[in-house]
């Protein structure tokens, strides 16, 4: 099953990252300055000369920079599974593979793992595009 999620770096909410790095160990002083630099952000758009009313943003991060993959690795790090048959890999582009082994038609764990980590996003605020979604299954038995 290959997800891909809708705009991953901008749904980060840093009040959920801010307690990931703590779980992680990452330093206060160091957790303080990536929560001020996500939060309270002013945007606007300048289009031929013209400017819009700036506006504030606290949540994702800005794309475009380098910190921004990183932090959503860590943002999604927080979901792991690993096993013989079942295993989960995220990529910092915003998708995440899960590859499961069926034997004898038994998909319990696979069709558990793919609902547990559609659950985690949905307490992580991250959207699945249902869309690029997609479904490989691939037969090895002898016809």
């Amino acid at each position: 099953m290959f997800f891909d999620f809708s705009s991953a770096f901008n749904t980060i909410q840093p009040r959920l990252l801010g307690d990931k790095l703590q779980l992680a160990g990452v330093d206060h002083h160091l957790t303080s300055w990536i929560l001020d630099y996500l939060t309270h952000r002013p945007q606007f758009v300048r289009v031929q000369g013209f400017k819009s009313v700036r506006l504030f943003c606290s949540t994702g991060a800005p794309q475009g920079t380098v910190l921004a993959p990183f932090l959503f690795t860590l943002y999604t790090a927080g979901f792991s599974y690993n096993t013989p048959s079942c295993h989960l890999q995220k990529f910092s582009d915003d998708s995440a593979v899960v590859v499961g082994l069926i034997t004898d038609g038994d998909d319990r764990e696979y069709r558990g793992l793919i609902q547990d980590f559609a659950d985690w996003c949905l307490r992580n605020n991250l959207q699945i595009n249902a869309g690029k979604t997609k479904e490989l299954v691939v037969d090895f038995r002898m016809a």
